[in-house]
């Protein structure tokens, strides 16, 4: 029996999918594989060197770099996830994922947005609780409290994103099960059932929005704050380097959080918007930020940027 009869098959059927990757576009997929895989390569290097900078260095033990080590962390985790399956689809044409490893991906695809997110709000508190209460900082911001904050994280990511799974599993797939896209995710495989999905279509619209608009919320207002503090320092140079602590902070967040929320609104609501756009948007917003934020926190972070410095060019910098 051929793939394509095996997918017609009128039997319900949970056999491999077929990752298609850009529909309309695959005359171009080697040539869009080439930007793609050199963003994989940026990420995968700088977010390694991030991360074994913060953790063999022991200058670093500030909180603000244990939640850096922990979005590095995560972005590799969110490269990894989906960005190196697109490569074969678009250099090796369409590819053949199981159904566990399409739930497999699309759990990691999300629950690392999901971490992703709530690290930046952690993040944002770290800078406010700096800023506005510099004296106090290490006795708010204890180990246990941090270790207390990264476990609330990955339990939040996980609580939010596992039922995905099981909301997934008690579909029957009787139709053909080829997915226009580079990856697994959610709506994506339930619309490929047949039977009613909208539970999966309600709780994968009300999760992510409510829990980014939260976050959003809380961040914005952590950043009003952290202004409110900085332009009453008395001294100029302290402004300056408050402003750009904060400055690295909100580049991240807009890298981060734009094009991912595009992506969900045109997902959900853009039905004018070409699929090829959209899917070609959605494969930006899991290859950009990771690979964008080691190099914003290494320009712009200058205890990270020395330890670059002194990684790569040690001679350079004992003889200075």
């Amino acid at each position: 029996m051929t793939i394509m009869a095996a997918f017609n098959s009128s039997s319900f059927n949970t056999g491999p999918f077929i990752l298609l990757g850009i529909p309309g576009l695959e005359q171009f997929h080697i040539w869009i594989g080439m930007p793609f895989f050199i963003i994989y390569l940026v990420a995968l290097a700088g977010n390694s060197v991030l991360l074994y900078i913060i953790f063999m260095d022991r200058s670093l033990r500030e909180p603000m770099f244990f939640f850096l080590s922990m979005l590095a962390a995560t972005d590799l985790i969110l490269s990894n996830t989906c960005v190196p399956k697109a490569f074969s689809i678009f250099w090796l044409g369409p590819q053949e994922i199981t159904f566990p490893g399409c739930l497999s991906q699309m759990f990691f695809l999300h629950s690392s947005f999901a971490m992703d997110s709530a690290i930046l709000l952690a993040m944002a508190f770290d800078r406010y609780v700096a800023i506005c209460f510099p004296l106090r900082y290490t006795s708010i911001l204890t180990y246990q409290i941090i270790m207390k904050i990264m476990m609330g994280i990955i339990s939040r990511s996980f609580c939010i994103i596992f039922p995905c799974v099981f909301l997934l599993k008690r579909l029957p797939f009787c139709r053909t099960l080829i997915i226009p896209h580079t990856y697994c995710e959610h709506i994506g495989i339930a619309r490929l059932a047949c039977a009613d999905i909208s539970i999966n279509i309600w709780y994968g619209l009300a999760v992510p929005v409510l829990t980014v608009t939260s976050d959003l919320i809380l961040i914005g207002i952590s950043y009003v704050l952290i202004l409110r503090a900085v332009f009453n320092l008395p001294s100029q140079d302290a402004r300056q380097k408050a402003l750009g602590t904060c400055g690295c902070h909100v580049c991240v967040m807009l890298i981060f959080y734009t094009p991912a929320i595009f992506s969900v609104l045109a997902h959900r609501f853009g039905h004018n918007i070409p699929h090829s756009f959209h899917i070609l948007f959605a494969n930006l917003y899991v290859s950009i930020p990771p690979a964008t934020n080691p190099i914003i926190y290494g320009v712009k972070t200058k205890q990270i940027q020395d330890k670059i410095k002194l990684l790569f060019f040690p001679k350079g910098k004992t003889r200075g």
